[in-house]
């Protein structure tokens, strides 16, 4: 079983930074993708950012790379997303989630494991 547990949201206001964390326990994560989703009141959850535990590769969103990094610490089992020049339209609930396969982080569908959300709010 794997447990995943978001921290590090908030309201902030527009054009500040925000850096979320999700801890992960349970499992060796060597071969797994992490990957953090966000959902807004009314819209379906889409997809922000991936990366590869095992070689740190990643991949962004492309309306998003500009402004949010994903990244990891292998030590504290621990990925992050630092979201910066935030907008109002970021304001969602932001989801980690596990899946074991690279070639579909894209996916709701293929993640297995996820947190609880941590909740962004940026106001204009």
């Amino acid at each position: 079983q794997v447990q995943l547990v978001e921290s590090g949201g908030g309201l902030v206001q527009a054009g500040d930074s925000l850096k979320l964390s999700c801890a992960a326990s349970g499992r060796t994560f060597n071969s797994y993708t992490m990957g953090w989703f966000r959902q807004a009141s009314g819209k379906e959850r889409e997809f922000v950012a991936a990366i590869r535990w095992s070689d740190g590769n990643t991949a962004h969103r492309d309306s998003m790379k500009d402004r949010f990094t994903i990244s990891r610490d292998n030590a504290k089992n621990t990925v992050y997303l630092q979201m910066n020049s935030l907008k109002p339209e970021d304001t969602a609930v932001y989801y980690c989630a596990v899946t074991l396969s690279w070639n579909n982080y894209y996916y709701i569908s293929r993640y297995s494991y996820w947190g609880q959300g941590t909740q962004v709010t940026v106001s204009s």
